[in-house]
């Protein structure tokens, strides 16, 4: 068994609900006196001084969306003086104003804490080789893994994301032993690998660990099966601190431990804002009970997935939040049909032949709204008889069909067909958003 920080790690439950009361407290009372847009949060929602008595209060306190911290662009939401905020990072959002976050010395050193705990959770150690492919700059990800790997004492390699034919290099030539990236590019990396005449068998990677976007169990066993490594899922946002919000941990890999000494995640029915009960899948809201630069109550992720308390196998007692399945933003309704990308991606990955690379584009005809789904098949395939194309083209809309209700048409391409990303995977082009 590999623990970071043991202690931590294996708290009894009630320890860890006794602190996180005592965290949470001094975290109300905090932003109460020191972010306007808290103090007058709390006086509509009648909450006053002190009376946060026990954790079930928690869900008296109204919730922090991202909009708030666009309208509050830049730093109105931050509760630590300028002076002692020593690193600013920002979302790379799509739309509006980015959510900007600050972080205090101390901020940063329990990043780089939750870092090192959650690379040691994924099987890292202090004499492994972290190539570290995940984006350097604004964006949380790099800096964040080489803290955490600086901390746990192993050796880190800051190539950030691009370059993929290099990055192919510096594996094979300084033996690296372990990959962080998003899901996605991993198998970008394998194709360019093979066109290089790279085998990933020869490398010495025997862990990845890979996050920043949804991906499914199916996707798991490809990439480990075309990198030959342990691929573990990595989760974090950085409206709550950046990677290593949450990991799962090798010896059981089911379900995320989210650490809870600093952060207290809810499950709510994304309609209402109604608290569900363990098991039940709905939206992942975190507060954040250690930040000083920018705290957060209640903040609603927008992220789809459930919690369980239930002791793992590693012997960490917090608690672990099963696999996103998508954003509650970014759930596509279609005629009426709520469907996450990640759903049909499980679909095609147990299909044999068909690549992991697909796009989904919806649009609207005649008042209908319309689902293609573009994806890869490989080149033995792709050149086979139409007879045979058009059968798996029929197979994949059926299971569709089957499994989530929805009417597609399923357009099967040649290899390199759908564009590549070095970073979050472009999955959705949805038409009807467009005027």
């Amino acid at each position: 068994m590999s623990y970071h920080n043991e202690e931590f790690e294996t708290l009894p439950r009630q320890a860890l609900e006794a602190l996180q009361l005592k965290r949470l407290q001094a975290t109300v009372g905090r932003v109460q006196a020191a972010v306007p847009f808290y103090r007058q949060s709390f006086e509509r929602a009648g909450i006053t001084s002190g009376c946060i008595k026990s954790l079930d209060d928690l869900r008296r306190l109204p919730f922090t969306v991202k909009q708030d911290m666009r309208d509050s662009y830049p730093y109105g939401l931050f509760a630590a003086p300028m002076d002692d905020i020593v690193r600013i990072h920002a979302s790379s959002g799509t739309t509006g104003k980015p959510t900007v976050v600050g972080y205090t010395r101390k901020d940063i050193e329990i990043w780089s804490e939750l870092m090192a705990r959650s690379f040691a959770a994924a099987g890292v150690h202090k004499g492994d080789i972290i190539h570290n492919a995940y984006g350097y700059g604004l964006f949380t990800g790099g800096l964040g893994a080489h803290y955490g790997a600086e901390r746990l004492g192993a050796s880190v390699i800051p190539m950030s994301g691009g370059n993929t034919k290099k990055q192919i290099m510096i594996m094979k030539d300084f033996g690296s032993t372990v990959l962080t990236c998003t899901p996605s590019y991993s198998l970008f990396m394998a194709e360019a690998a093979r066109e290089e005449g790279v085998d990933f068998r020869q490398l010495k990677l025997h862990v990845g660990i890979f996050g920043a976007e949804p991906w499914s169990e199916s996707m798991r066993a490809e990439i480990e099966q075309k990198l030959n490594l342990c691929a573990i899922d990595i989760y974090g946002l950085s409206e709550i601190m950046g990677p290593g919000v949450a990991i799962e941990c090798r010896e059981a890999k089911k379900g995320l431990h989210i650490w809870e000494d600093h952060f207290i995640p809810e499950i709510i029915n994304p309609e209402t804002g109604e608290v569900l009960p363990e098991g039940e899948r709905g939206e992942l809201v975190i507060t954040t009970i250690t930040k000083e630069g920018i705290p957060l109550i209640r903040y609603r992720t927008r992220d789809i997935t459930s919690l369980t308390y239930e002791p793992c196998s590693c012997g960490r007692t917090h608690a672990r939040l099963s696999r996103m399945t998508g954003r509650s933003d970014d759930m596509l309704i279609i005629r009426g049909v709520n469907v996450f990308p990640s759903q049909i991606e499980s679909i095609l990955m147990r299909i044999e032949g068909v690549e992991p690379h697909y796009l989904l584009i919806i649009d609207r005809k005649d008042n209908l709204d319309t689902l293609e789904v573009q994806v890869e098949v490989d080149e033995q395939l792709f050149s086979d008889e139409i007879k045979v194309l058009q059968a798996l083209s029929h197979r994949i809309e059926k299971e569709i069909k089957d499994l989530l209700g929805v009417t597609c048409k399923v357009r099967l391409v040649e290899p390199q067909t759908i564009a590549r990303s070095e970073g979050k995977a472009k999955r959705v082009i949805d038409n009807r958003l467009i005027s």
